[in-house]
C-alpha cells in the first residue's frame, strides 16, 4: 500500500546493511537495525490507541529513536507534532489542547510537571538514551509492520510556528510537501549516496528535521547523528563529513577556533546555513578561512524551503539565492507585484506551500490565498541578477514620522562598524514620531563600544530619518533555538526608552 513518505524515505532502509547513523561516540546503526527500530516505534504506538490521522506529540531529546518515532509515526499514517524541549508546562498545554494528540511523549524527568497539561491525553517516557516507559514498550515489540496507505495530501506534521507575536499557529504539512521540497533540495544540492552530513541541528524544526534528515534519508547517505552543537565536537567529526547543514551561530563559532581552517574543510562538499539571516561579514570571513562559500537559502515552517543559492555559480552574500524549481515566487505591495529593486511582501506558490493552520480558518484565509499563493510576511526586494534579499518581517518595519524605514538596511549600516559584532534595529514608541528607530548593538571581542560615536558614525550614510535616535550595547542578543533574533522580546526590554517619566 503506498504511503509516500515511507515509500521514499524508508523502506528501502530495510535492505540496507551499510551504516545510517554515525553517533558522537562512534557508534553505528546500520540502515536494517534503524528500521527495525522504526517497526517497534510504530507496533508501540499503535499498542498506545494510535490510529491514522492521530497527532502524536513529542517533547524529547534528540535520539535515534526520537529520529525512528517521525518515521514510525509517518508511516502508520499518523501525524508528527514535534515540540522544543524548551517549552515551559503552560506553553505545552496550549499546544496539546490545540492539536489534541492522542499520544504525548515526553522525557521523564519532566513527566511530572506536564502531566496535569497532559491529562486530555495518554502520556508516554523517553529520555536521550531510549530510557522510559514509551522506550520499553519499543523493547518489547516486534521488529516487523506493515505501513499505512496515505496519499500524498494526507497530513504528515503540524508544526507550530514561534508564537512571538500572538497565538502560535499549527503548520498543517503533507505528505507531498515534505517528500517534493526533500526531492528538490536533494537534485539542487547533488546530494548522493557517497554523503556523511554533519547532523548537528535540532528535530523538532523544519531545518533538522525536514531538510538534514530528509534530504540524507532520500538520497541513501549517512549521518553523524550529534545530540547538538558543540564546536569541539563539530571540529574532530568534520573530517569524517562531506556536507554541513547549520544555523549561523554554528559558523561564527566555528570561526573563533583557530583550528577550523583550510586543511580542515579541503574534504569538504558543501556548507549550509538557514534559520536566520548570516551576516554577509560571517560570509566573507568563511571565504577567506576556508576558500569555501556558504551556501545560504530561505524557508519557513509553513513551506520548508523556497530559494537557494546556487550549488554552481555565484552564492551572493546578503541574499538567499533564487527560488528553487517548481516554486515560484513574487514580491507584492497594494496588490500588485513591484518592481525590480523595489521592496514588497514576498509570496510564494509551490508543492512545498502548506494545507493552512490547524484549526484556524479565518488565518488561514488570510494568509494562503485560494490561488495557492503564501503571504509569508517577510520583506524582500529582487536585485538585477534576480537574487532574492530579505528586507526583514513585516511586522517589523518601522514606520516613523510617516516614513517606512527597514531594519535591515541600518543593521548592515552599524555592522559596517569596526568596533560592531552585530546588531539589531527595531522601533519603539515615540511621542512625537510614532515610532523611533532603536538600536541594541553588540561590540567585537575586546572592544569597548561607545553607542553614541556609533551612530554618529551613520550620518553621511543614511537620511536622518533612518538613523537611530538612541542604542545600548548589550552582551549578546536574545536568540531562539535556531539563532533568530527574537525582536519581539527587544521591543518589550526597551518598550518605555522614549516615554517621558512622570
Amino acid at each position: 500500500m503506498p504511503n509516500p513518505l515511507y515509500d521514499a524515505l524508508f523502506a528501502p532502509l530495510a535492505h540496507r546493511a551499510s551504516p545510517l547513523l554515525i553517533l558522537q561516540d562512534g557508534e553505528k546503526i546500520t540502515g536494517t537495525a534503524f528500521h527495525a527500530m522504526i517497526a517497534r516505534a510504530a507496533n508501540a504506538l499503535r499498542a498506545a490507541g494510535v490510529q491514522a490521522g492521530d497527532r502524536v506529540a513529542v517533547q524529547i531529546a534528540k535520539s535515534p529513536e526520537a529520529l525512528a518515532i517521525y518515521a514510525a509515526t509517518v508511516s502508520i499514517g499518523a501525524v508528527f507534532l514535534p515540540l522544543n524541549p524548551a517549552y515551559t508546562p503552560p506553553e505545552v498545554g496550549y499546544f496539546l489542547n490545540d492539536a489534541t494528540p492522542r499520544l504525548f511523549i515526553c522525557d521523564p524527568a519532566k513527566a511530572e510537571s506536564l502531566a496535569g497539561v497532559a491529562s486530555q491525553t495518554t502520556l508516554k517516557t523517553l529520555d536521550a538514551k531510549g530510557g522510559g516507559c514509551f522506550g520499553d514498550d519499543m523493547a518489547a515489540a516486534k521488529a516487523q509492520f506493515a505501513p499505512q496507505m496515505r496519499l500524498g495530501t494526507d497530513l504528515a506534521a503540524i508544526l507550530y510556528t514561534s508564537g512571538t507575536t500572538g497565538r502560535s499557529k499549527g503548520a498543517m504539512l503533507t505528505h507531498d510537501n515534505l517528500l517534493s521540497n526533500a526531492q528538490t533540495l536533494a537534485d539542487l544540492w547533488r546530494f548522493t549516496a557517497s554523503d556523511v552530513l554533519l547532523h548537528a541541528l535540532p528535530i523538532f524544526h523544519t531545518h533538522g528535521l525536514f531538510v538534514a534528515s530528509n534530504v540524507s534519508l532520500l538520497t541513501g547517505g549517512q549521518m553523524i547523528f550529534l545530540p547538538g552543537f558543540d564546536a569541539t565536537t563539530v571540529l574532530r567529526l568534520l573530517p569524517q563529513a562531506t556536507a554541513l547543514m547549520g544555523v549561523p551561530t554554528f559558523y561564527t563559532r566555528l570561526l573563533e577556533d583557530a583550528r577550523f581552517d583550510h586543511a580542515l574543510t579541503a574534504h569538504m562538499r558543501l556548507f549550509v546555513s538557514g534559520s536566520a539571516p548570516l551576516l554577509a561579514e560571517t560570509h566573507r570571513q568563511f571565504h577567506a578561512r576556508t576558500g569555501q562559500s556558504i551556501l545560504e537559502r530561505y524557508g519557513m515552517t509553513e513551506t520548508n524551503m523556497n530559494t537557494s543559492n546556487p550549488y554552481d555559480g555565484e552564492r551572493r552574500a546578503g541574499t538567499v539565492g533564487f527560488p528553487l524549481p517548481g516554486v515560484e515566487l513574487r514580491i507584492m505591495a497594494d496588490g500588485a507585484e513591484v518592481p525590480q529593486g523595489g521592496v514588497g511582501g514576498i509570496e510564494v506558490r509551490g508543492p512545498n506551500v502548506f494545507a493552512g493552520y490547524w484549526q484556524m480558518p479565518e488565518k488561514t484565509r488570510e494568509e494562503l490565498r485560494p490561488d495557492g499563493w503564501f503571504i509569508t510576511g517577510d520583506l524582500g526586494q529582487l536585485d538585477a541578477d534576480g537574487y532574492v534579499q530579505i528586507v526583514g518581517r513585516a511586522k517589523d518595519l518601522v514606520i516613523s514620522g510617516g516614513f517606512n524605514i527597514y531594519p535591515i538596511e541600518v543593521e548592515l549600516a552599524l555592522d559596517d562598524h569596526p568596533d560592531v559584532l552585530e546588531s539589531a534595529v527595531i522601533g519603539l514608541p515615540h511621542p512625537d514620531f510614532g515610532e523611533a528607530v532603536f538600536a541594541v548593538l553588540v561590540a567585537q571581542k575586546g572592544c569597548m563600544l561607545d553607542a553614541d560615536a556609533v551612530l554618529a558614525s551613520l550620518s553621511d550614510r543614511l537620511a536622518r530619518f533612518k538613523q537611530p535616535k538612541a542604542a545600548v550595547v548589550v552582551d549578546e542578543l536574545p536568540r531562539n533555538t535556531m539563532g533568530k533574533v527574537q525582536k519581539a522580546a527587544l521591543r518589550a526590554s526597551y518598550a518605555a526608552w522614549f516615554q517621558p517619566t512622570a
